[in-house]
């Protein structure tokens, strides 16, 4: 299991499965989606967790690819399983690093109170352009 902590910034990120994860700006993409204040956690749990997951919260019985959850107006949760993110990134035409990005910018799409529309594809449209020119100039 691995663990992150980066209190400065009100980030934790935690995986429960074996192995290291790509090189995601978890913290640069937080901040600006919801500020330095704003206190998330990301979990990336294993394969039956995230199952119960996807049973208690979708009704669903495969293994979640992303779920989010507001914990109150200055804190919540992101829950992404690398097992589906990896698989779905080939159907999506991207690579995995890209996938895990989309999908930690999908969930902090949610966390910022947008719903599935085509103003969160501009927002998060919008937060990709960003981080292209983070990087750029990183």
């Amino acid at each position: 299991m691995m663990y992150f902590a980066d209190d400065n910034n009100n980030l934790t990120v935690q995986r429960m499965t074996n192995g290291t994860l790509p090189d995601v700006p978890f913290v640069v993409l937080k901040n600006k989606a919801l500020g330095k204040k704003y206190e998330l956690s990301v979990l990336f749990p294993h394969g039956e967790l995230s199952r119960e997951l996807h049973r208690t919260w979708k009704q669903k019985n495969d293994p979640v690819n992303i779920l989010s959850f507001p914990l109150d107006e200055y804190s919540g949760e992101i829950i992404i399983t690398l097992e589906t993110a990896r698989r779905e990134a080939k159907k999506y035409g991207r690579t995995y690093r890209e996938h895990l990005i989309a999908l930690y910018i999908h969930g902090l799409a949610h966390l910022k109170g947008y719903d599935h529309s085509d103003e969160m594809d501009a927002y998060e449209a919008s937060l990709h352009s960003f981080l292209a020119r983070y990087l750029k100039n990183k």
